[in-house]
């Protein structure tokens, strides 16, 4: 299906790029500093173009597909281009603001298209995108080994976005932006902010395991560089197993969704950071892969499964309630503000409890979706 083709080149990128930045710090001669400026022009890039896009793309979902994913591949390649460091930062700047835009464009395509069609879309689209990346990132390792440079491969990535485009003449075309919601605005962006929170929630959580597991095996529970690497991916492979799974079953209604989400991703991520104070050895881990290092993979693995199907349901939900996408365009935007939190909440709580706790109190976040379950069913 032309969505999920999508999703999956889109995210072909993102899995490609963390292996590509050893590369690109050692060619440009960056620090880790300059790499971190360069790096937070993605969510300044990201947010405004969000916002404009859910404007421009409500009722033209198609074209504003088409348009992003092209302008995405032509950002993804200026990439290669950078000598510099301000340089870099300008070109993720542009990557940000594309895929940004790709990401609401795409939500309320298929948005669009579980409304026409009747069909559940949203988990087996969503889910496309961790399996891209887990797919990505080897392959691109792969390719550096073979002495394949960064501008080369980001040309290769570019042009699989590029080539996807072609397949979205099979979309709907879309009604224009006539198409009208069923609803008064500040009602429609009411629901899209609770909605948007909880998802976030997810998020900041989403995030912190991508970004900080691989630390925690290696730092904390004494595992080898290739055992913790394996960390992301077991997130990843539960989070599209729990999304696939849903899918399969008949509509789970959201209030479940809320409760296995809250309680079992919350116990999940607290699991995985305390992995290493509840099931001690007495000493170190055999080749790194002790009893502290089980429990935390599989406190990242209960998680992702738990977690997985909430954000996509929570944009069917959106899309169903309301015609016009509005609530698709602010959900989308809203949630995105947990990537952009997620960094400096674990970096700031990570100084006064350490990191172990300071995942562990991520827990904390499946707090709201429960309390919304309970209101649900009250």
């Amino acid at each position: 299906m032309p969505l999920i083709a999508v999703c999956a080149a889109w995210a072909v990128f993102w899995g490609s790029w963390s292996a590509l930045l050893p590369a690109i710090k050692g060619e440009l001669g960056l620090t880790a500093g300059d790499l971190g400026l360069a790096l937070s022009a993605v969510p300044v890039g990201a947010l405004p173009a969000m916002a404009l896009a859910g404007r421009l793309a409500r009722g033209r979902e198609r074209t504003a597909l088409a348009t992003t994913m092209i302008l995405f591949a032509l950002a993804v390649a200026a990439i290669g281009l950078a000598g510099t460091a301000w340089q870099l930062a300008l070109a993720l700047l542009l990557v940000g603001a594309t895929s940004g835009a790709l990401d609401i464009a795409l939500n309320l395509a298929t948005g669009r298209a579980e409304r026409e069609t009747g069909r559940r879309l949203f988990q087996p689209v969503h889910a496309a995108f961790p399996v891209a990346v887990i797919a990505a990132a080897p392959l691109t390792g792969l390719a550096r080994s073979y002495g394949l440079g960064v501008a080369t491969v980001l040309v290769i990535i570019a042009l699989i976005v590029a080539a996807t485009s072609l397949t979205l003449p099979t979309l709907p075309q879309g009604r224009g932006p006539q198409e009208k919601s069923t609803g008064d605005g500040r009602r429609l962006w009411g629901a899209a902010v609770v909605l948007g929170v909880l998802a976030a929630c997810v998020l900041i959580i989403e995030n912190s395991v991508e970004q900080w597991s691989v630390l925690l095996l290696e730092e904390h529970r004494g595992a080898t560089p290739l055992v913790a690497s394996a960390a992301p991916s077991v997130y990843m492979a539960a989070l599209t197993a729990g999304r696939l799974a849903v899918q399969a079953l008949p509509r789970v209604p959201l209030k479940v969704l809320y409760v296995v989400a809250g309680a079992g991703g919350g116990a999940g991520i607290a699991l995985a950071g305390l992995g290493g104070s509840l099931f001690r050895l007495g000493g170190e881990a055999t080749a790194g892969f002790g009893g502290g290092v089980v429990v935390s993979l599989a406190g990242f693995g209960l998680t992702g499964l738990a977690l997985g199907p909430l954000v996509p349901a929570l944009l069917s939900r959106a899309a169903a309630d309301d015609p016009s996408g509005t609530m698709v365009w602010g959900v989308s935007t809203i949630s995105y503000t947990g990537f952009v939190v997620s960094p400096l909440l674990v970096a700031g709580l990570s100084g006064w409890l350490g990191l172990p706790a300071a995942l562990a109190a991520l827990g904390l976040l499946g707090l709201p979706l429960l309390a919304r379950a309970a209101i649900q069913r009250r």
